[in-house]
C-alpha cells in the first residue's frame, strides 16, 4: 500500500524504489546497529498529511495508526520486508524506551554542543530539525526528572526555551522530513557507544540551561 494525497501518488515509481532502498537501509541501521524501534510515520505534502485527515493536528509528524513498528534488532532483510508495507513512510523513533530527548533552540544547541565537547562531557546523538530545534538524546527517565533537576541547579524559575520529551512522544529521524518542511539531520550521529547508553540528563543540563538563558537574553 502506498501513500496517496488527493488520489495522486507522492513519488514516481523509479524515485519511490530508490527511496525505499534508502529508507530500508536507514531503518535497518536504527534497528540493527543502534538497537532502536522504528515506527512508520505520516508525511506532509503541501501542508496536507498523508494520514488522510483534512484537519490533522500534526501533519507529517505522527505515527501511522495502522502501522506496526519495526522492532529493535531487526536486520536488513526484516526491515526491508516490514517497511515495504509502508512505502514513503517517515522514520519515527519512540521516545522513553532507549532514550529521552532534551530539546532546545538550534542556535543554543550548537553553542552548547561545542562547549560540552570542549569540556569532555559524555554526549549522545544530537539532531537538528527544519523547525530550528536541536534534540539531545539522553538516558530514559529524563522527562520525569527534569523539574527536580532544574530545581537543584537553580534554573527552576528561569524562562528557558528548554523542554524534555519522554514516553509517548516520537521524534522524526534522519533522513526523513518533518512536516514537509525539510529533512531532519544529525549534528552528532549515533555510534555503537552512544546509541545504547546515552548520557544522564544531569551531565548536560547545566550547560544547556546556561546557554539557553544566555541566548534568550
Amino acid at each position: 500500500m502506498g501513500f496517496t494525497i488527493g488520489g495522486i501518488r507522492e513519488m514516481r515509481s523509479g524515485a519511490r524504489r530508490r527511496g525505499r532502498t534508502t529508507e530500508c537501509t536507514a531503518v535497518a541501521e536504527y534497528t540493527g546497529l543502534w538497537g532502536w524501534d522504528v515506527v512508520p510515520g505520516a508525511r506532509a505534502v503541501s501542508g496536507r498529511c498523508s494520514c488522510g485527515d483534512p484537519v490533522c493536528a500534526a501533519p507529517g509528524a505522527h505515527p501511522l495508526s495502522f502501522a506496526e513498528p519495526v522492532p529493535a534488532g531487526a536486520g536488513l532483510d526484516d526491515a526491508t520486508r516490514a517497511w515495504s508495507e509502508y512505502p514513503g513512510a517517515a522514520l519515527l523513533l519512540p521516545v522513553g524506551r532507549a532514550f529521552d530527548v532534551i530539546e532546545v533552540a538550534e542556535a543554543a544547541g550548537r553553542r552548547a554542543l561545542v562547549r560540552l565537547e570542549r569540556m569532555g562531557l559524555p554526549l549522545g546523538p544530537v539532531c537538528a530539525t527544519p523547525t530550528g530545534r536541536a534534540r539531545f538524546f539522553v538516558a530514559p527517565g529524563a522527562a520525569a526528572e527534569l523539574p527536580q533537576l532544574l530545581y537543584r541547579m537553580g534554573w527552576d524559575d528561569a524562562d528557558l526555551d528548554l523542554h524534555c520529551l519522554g514516553p509517548g512522544s516520537y521524534v522524526t529521524a534522519p533522513p526523513s522530513d518533518l512536516g514537509g518542511l525539510g529533512p531532519v539531520r544529525w549534528l552528532r550521529p549515533p555510534t555503537l557507544d552512544t546509541a545504547g547508553a546515552p548520557p544522564q540528563a544531569r551531565l548536560l543540563l547545566g550547560t544547556l540551561a546556561y546557554i539557553c538563558h544566555r541566548t534568550h537574553f
